[in-house]
């Protein structure tokens, strides 16, 4: 008998702290959903249930909505007289959204410039055919690395757009190749690709593009003293799975093209003007109690 009594206290319970809110109200929260979303008419709207909320009057109720190959939930609030419903999104201000970006970046083995000590560091998710990316390029190197000193820490990280950019992914991994050996060789490699995407587009061909970025990579490899050996069986095997995980890690941070930096974790997309990178470098150095260098007008 008494466990019988504790299941019915448990769906009492239940009940009340998950019930479907009336079918009017349902609609009319379908409609305001549908109205300010400008929702088609194929795509699926579904009402949860009401539950409790911590704000005072006001239950929380989940909104789903989708189509053929997407879902999305939608959280608000319900006035208990059921006249206002509302959208909102909650912050929690104990822990810093920055900062949580970039521990889930990995720069782990990556070739650096600056300071490898320095309290700010620049992350840019990079491809090498991309002409937008060549011209932040150009603005971060030598420029704003030199404006900087040894208050910045730079990192690229592979994003290349491989439907529209078909030699991006065999000079990411080339590039990597260098790098593994030599942080200096990956940077020389990576300065003249961006300064001459122009020559290996004029390549014909595919496989010329390729053999030409596997020409210029061995360049850099007898400039740099690097093992021959090693590098030529790098660049014959054509490895792409550290790519392929920088490029998915790209995506979980909110990379959908390029170039796309992290300066502490702040995001700058596409090639911004070069005053917005300043003033992002500035506020994390402010933020990280050091001192921006002095710019000149």
């Amino acid at each position: 008998m008494m466990r019988r009594a504790f299941v019915a206290v448990l769906l009492i319970c239940l009940g009340c702290s998950a019930q479907s809110p009336p079918a009017d109200i349902a609609r009319l929260v379908e409609r305001q959903v549908r109205s300010r979303y400008a929702l088609p008419s194929d795509v699926k709207v579904v009402v949860g249930a009401l539950r409790p909320s911590e704000f005072a009057n006001y239950d929380a109720l989940t909104v789903t909505i989708s189509s053929s190959n997407k879902k999305q939930d939608l959280e608000f609030l319900l006035s208990r007289d059921h006249k206002a419903l509302v959208r909102f999104t909650k912050y929690d201000l104990t822990s810093d959204p920055y900062a949580e970006i970039m521990k889930k970046i990995n720069v782990g083995g990556r070739p650096t410039r600056g300071n490898i000590n320095a309290k700010v560091t620049v992350v840019n998710y990079d491809d090498f055919e991309c002409p937008f990316c060549s011209r932040m390029h150009t603005a971060l190197f030598p420029g704003l690395f030199k404006e900087y000193g040894d208050r910045v820490l730079f990192i690229y990280k592979d994003y290349p757009l491989e439907e529209i950019h078909p030699w991006a992914v065999h000079a990411a991994v080339n590039a990597n190749c260098l790098g593994a050996q030599n942080g200096d060789a990956y940077w020389d490699y990576a300065d003249y690709l961006h300064a001459n995407q122009s020559a290996i587009n004029g390549e014909k061909g595919h496989d010329g593009q390729n053999a030409e970025l596997d020409k210029l990579a061995a360049l850099q490899g007898q400039k740099h003293n690097l093992d021959v050996g090693k590098l030529q069986a790098c660049l014959k095997a054509q490895d792409d799975k550290a790519v392929r995980a920088s490029m998915h890690e790209g995506d979980t941070v909110g990379v959908d093209a390029t170039p796309t930096m992290f300066v502490n974790g702040q995001k700058l997309d596409g090639a911004v003007p070069v005053d917005e990178v300043r003033g992002a470098l500035d506020r994390a150095l402010k933020d990280a109690g050091v001192a921006p260098p002095e710019h000149k007008k």
